[in-house]
């Protein structure tokens, strides 16, 4: 049984959440706010977290930064809850390494897409996932199953989300892969037309590289997509 911890203050929504998930078979903790969260988590390493931005005290921002810093914490697949619609909120939550975020107010039925859709993510490609694969190109070594990535002995460190994208277009290098292509295979379902999610990922994944002293590989086809050039 796969075991989620929902972060939100807001009693209602948190018992929603905990109702919805726990009929679809899953194990679900509730947290009001990041204390009770920290100390669980030191306990049991949950398989996936949801995680409300508007938190008293401790922001749900500071809270996914902090897991992605700490070694055993950053595989963890992290879905933003947010009542806001904003753009940059999308924006800093992803460039910080969420995996996907809903916009208050949520269906139930679209909760749980989300939510397995994540988790079967991680399940075919995580840590623990069959590929084996070390893929090469230009200087850039990528350990599949290590999850490791280096440019001429520099080690990169991405986002499960970045990873699973550059280790996408280095499989397909000389292929443009369209935002939707990318969207299905990266994401695992309908993103309901929100491409702009592979945009800023590419972004965040070339000034990666480029810190790394990488040149910028992934070129942009107009109207089409992305694609890594061929070597």
């Amino acid at each position: 049984m796969k075991t989620i911890y929902c972060v939100e203050d807001d009693a209602g929504i948190r018992e929603l959440i905990t109702l919805a998930l726990s009929a679809a078979d899953f194990e679900v903790y509730g947290f009001e706010d990041a204390k009770g969260f920290y100390d669980e988590i030191k306990k049991k390493i949950p398989d996936l977290v949801l995680l409300d931005l508007m938190l008293p005290k401790v922001d749900g921002m500071t809270i996914l930064r902090d897991m992605k810093k700490e070694m055993d914490y950053k595989d963890i697949p992290v879905i933003i809850l947010t009542a806001k619609s904003m753009e940059l909120d999308k924006v800093r939550g992803l460039e910080s390494g969420a995996d996907d975020f809903i916009t208050k107010p949520f269906g139930v039925l679209e909760l749980l897409a989300r939510v397995k859709a994540v988790l079967r993510r991680y399940g075919k490609n995580g840590q623990n996932g069959s590929e084996t694969d070390i893929t090469e190109y230009n200087g850039l070594i990528l350990d599949y199953q290590k999850r490791n990535l280096s440019y001429n002995g520099t080690s990169i460190s991405l986002t499960f989300k970045e990873f699973e994208l550059l280790h996408f277009l280095m499989l397909n290098k000389g292929i443009v892969l369209s935002r939707d292509k990318i969207l299905q295979e990266i994401w695992g379902y309908d993103y309901e037309g929100e491409t702009r999610t592979v945009d800023m990922h590419i972004k965040t994944i070339r000034q990666k590289l480029e810190s790394a002293g990488c040149i910028n590989f992934i070129s942009t086809v107009r109207s089409a997509g992305y694609k890594l050039e061929e070597q």
